[in-house]
């Protein structure tokens, strides 16, 4: 077979999902097969079919997950560590390589003024041979290279982890901002629609001489101004559409439909782990923190591999080799067809005296790299801890404010109904009912925002203690 038929050939077969899926190592067992396998707990988790109407916040998520290129970067990082443990873990073992020459030799010997000691040869001259190389003894070199890529290895996985809590809590903002927004618009055009049927019974009762005519002018100007918030709160709610179907990959201007924001599960407050419990929890637990400790305990291992790649090591080595270069016996003489061996096996000892201090220096920066790796814990471990602390406070605030936020809208709406009778009746002004009208389209307002608000702060908070999970989709 043609040589650079067979390197294609090879090359393919090396590149096919079944050769990159080969593991004879073990390291890379913990790699789920895409950046979400683990969270989303299916084989297949990223197939979807057209964009469910409404869309539903687990569709959401899991097509954002799917498709962040962050949550596929830090993928791909673990699969690059889980590779450099294999590596770690094949300097155990030891090398075996082979060489193979095939030459057209031609030899002239011309010894002036002795033609007869003279000669002249023409030969194909094949070699080849065989190297073995097994380092028995290198003062820890290779263990300590092993635990520096495992715990590098782990701290991949964490930051993997780490980023779709991430991402997650990202898209969820997004979806319950786009979903108030929608229902932000509905109230809007509902508050419109109110506000005209006031001006209607105003211009009636002007009509009619009941009322004067300041009720028509100040029941217009309310009207216009829900006329401006309706196309202000259209405006947002198609921007915030935009940013959740780029979140999912899609173009912006694809039409994206939520399910009502108040009319999905209620408040509770079955929210009772104490703040202190899970601050302490968070320390040990979050994802960050197990990175950023696994960073460090890679960082001291490097400190020893370095030490110990500058002391001797040990080596078992053999090597075979023929070849069939012509022998002959002397000058004049011809070439013979002949076959060479040669073979051996022994202990080899590399020792580097010296390197020009530059061993010390490497150890050094592996030192100085080691204090950044703990700073950098002790810093990750305050900031989840505030992370914690602000985000548990936040979500017993939107707590109460949502359950509060539906007795609001009931007291506005019954003030807001009385008004109206009262003013149809001709008991009260117009500023009665424009007052109470203007309080029920706000206290509408201030209940969707606070139960999104409620939402997403749930969320948050269990994506900052590192707890975000497949259970979390079922929102």
């Amino acid at each position: 077979m043609n040589g650079k038929y067979a390197a294609a050939l090879i090359a393919g077969l090396l590149t096919t999902p079944a050769a990159l899926a080969f593991d004879p190592l073990l390291s890379e067992s913990d790699v789920g097969v895409s950046a979400v396998t683990a969270m989303m707990q299916a084989e297949q988790p990223c197939t979807f079919g057209p964009l469910a109407r409404p869309l539903g916040f687990a569709e959401a998520i899991s097509r954002t997950l799917c498709f962040s290129p962050k949550a596929r970067a830090a993928w791909a990082d673990a699969k690059e560590q889980a590779a450099l443990v294999g590596q770690a873990r094949a300097a155990f073992l030891p090398t075996v390589s082979g060489t193979w020459q095939g030459v057209r030799d031609r030899s002239e010997t011309d010894v002036k003024n002795f033609p007869q000691l003279s000669s002249a040869s023409t030969a194909t001259v094949r070699s080849a041979s065989v190297s073995f190389n097994w380092v028995l003894f290198d003062f820890g070199a290779r263990v300590a290279a092993h635990q520096s890529a495992s715990a590098m290895f782990a701290a991949a996985l964490a930051t993997e982890n780490a980023t779709l809590q991430d991402e997650f809590a990202t898209a969820a903002k997004d979806y319950f901002a786009a979903q108030a927004a929608q229902e932000a618009l509905e109230v809007a055009q509902d508050v419109e629609k109110m506000a005209h049927d006031s001006l209607v019974v105003a211009k009636a009762r002007a009509d009619r001489g009941v009322a004067p005519v300041t009720d028509v002018l100040q029941a217009q100007t309310q009207y216009e101004q829900a006329v401006l918030n309706t196309t202000r709160s259209e405006s947002d709610a198609l921007t915030l559409a935009g940013t959740l179907a780029s979140d999912m990959g899609f173009d912006p201007d694809v039409s994206v439909v939520l399910p009502s924001v108040v009319s999905e599960a209620q408040p509770d407050v079955s929210f009772t782990e104490s703040a202190s419990r899970l601050i302490d929890e968070v320390k040990h637990t979050h994802p960050s923190v197990v990175a950023a400790q696994a960073t460090y305990d890679a960082a001291l291992r490097k400190i020893a591999q370095t030490r110990a790649e500058g002391l001797p090591t040990v080596s078992l080595i053999g090597k075979y080799s023929r070849n069939n270069q012509p022998a002959s016996l002397g000058l004049g003489s011809p070439t013979f067809p002949a076959t060479g061996h040669d073979a051996y096996i022994g202990l080899q000892v590399s020792i580097p005296f010296f390197e020009g201090f530059s061993r010390h220096y490497q150890t050094h920066q592996a030192q100085a790299q080691a204090e950044h790796a703990q700073d950098m814990v002790d810093d990750t471990v305050q900031h989840v801890a505030l992370d914690v602390w602000t985000s548990y406070n936040r979500l017993n605030a939107s707590t109460k404010n949502a359950i509060d936020s539906a007795k609001l809208v009931d007291i506005a709406q019954r003030a807001w109904v009385a008004a109206q009778h009262r003013y149809r009746a001709g008991v009260s002004d117009i500023l009665e009912l424009l007052t109470t009208q203007a309080a029920f389209s706000n206290a509408r307002q201030r209940r969707v925002l606070a139960i999104a608000d409620w939402k997403n702060s749930r969320v948050d908070l269990a994506a900052k203690l590192g707890r975000l999970g497949h259970s979390d989709l079922q929102f």
